[in-house]
């Protein structure tokens, strides 16, 4: 916290305290008053003295993230900017004001996070006691989020349906925050951040079992149906059938006798 202090005159105590005020643009249950000099009346109740009084403001968080980002959009030349403050639970919101949001805003947020992040910088300077800073611009983080809360939606349930995993676009903590709450809703899914900042993604994989391949379903998925396999006739034959059918050796004639040998089958030779 930062405190600013100066001495104010006028004719009268209270309006010392309304240039108090009007100087450091707060309200005056916010400043702290010492009347140093009491105004004095001469003759005929004429003013002799004016009031003099010692003003000190404390600066909160709040105040010096806001003059900070006043700074830097006097830099940027962007005129007839304002920058408001709502204070919110654990932190606030400064909501900037001005004709040029585009400038502001930047490629999907880019400029307004910078912003933010310097700012949270700035206002944290030297104090152990975290204090949150949000940087708006005529309601673009609301329309930010509903944009990637769709975004997480639609991805997730086409992930559930495919099976297949997702990798998202880098995204800073915020928005990856938005993206894993949206994820959590939708059942099947599941969702983690990978990578280091400011490169750091969100993925987004199934959580169902992939189907295992079976022969009988190949036709469901355009494939060839295997081919019935022919049972041999000879499962159905006797062992006479059997014996029947197979080859017999050539029978021995008169003129086969005067050779020494003759073949006998494939595989043996009888002898003569």
């Amino acid at each position: 916290m930062r405190t600013k202090e100066k001495c104010f005159q006028a004719k009268t105590i209270e309006e010392a305290k309304m240039l108090a005020a009007q100087e450091f643009d707060v309200a005056l249950e916010e400043i702290e008053f010492e009347v140093i000099e009491q105004p004095k009346k001469g003759i005929f109740g004429i003013a002799k003295a004016d009031a003099k009084v010692k003003a000190t403001y404390t600066l909160g968080k709040a105040e010096i993230a806001a003059n900070y980002i006043r700074t830097i959009l006097d830099k940027m030349n962007i005129e007839n900017a304002s920058v408001e403050i709502t204070y919110v639970d654990g932190g606030a919101v400064l909501d900037i004001v001005s004709d040029g949001m585009g400038v502001i805003i930047g490629r999907r947020g880019e400029t307004l996070d910078a912003l933010q992040y310097l700012a949270s910088l700035a206002c944290n300077k030297g104090d152990s006691e975290y204090f949150r800073i949000t940087v708006d611009s005529c309601g673009y983080r609301e329309k930010r989020k509903k944009t990637l809360e769709d975004l997480a939606n639609k991805i997730a349930k086409k992930v559930a349906k495919t099976g297949r995993t997702s990798t998202l676009e880098p995204m800073n903590p915020y928005e990856r925050r938005i993206i894993h709450s949206s994820v959590a809703n939708v059942e099947g899914v599941t969702s983690r951040s990978q990578g280091e900042d400011p490169y750091r993604k969100v993925i987004i994989r199934s959580t169902n079992k992939k189907p295992r391949y079976n022969k009988d379903n190949r036709d469901r998925r355009g494939g060839r149906k295997p081919r019935p396999q022919k049972q041999s006739s000879d499962v159905f034959m006797t062992s006479f059938e059997k014996e029947y059918q197979r080859k017999k050796a050539p029978e021995i004639t008169a003129d086969d006798k005067n050779e020494k040998n003759y073949d006998v089958g494939l595989f043996e030779k009888l002898d003569i």
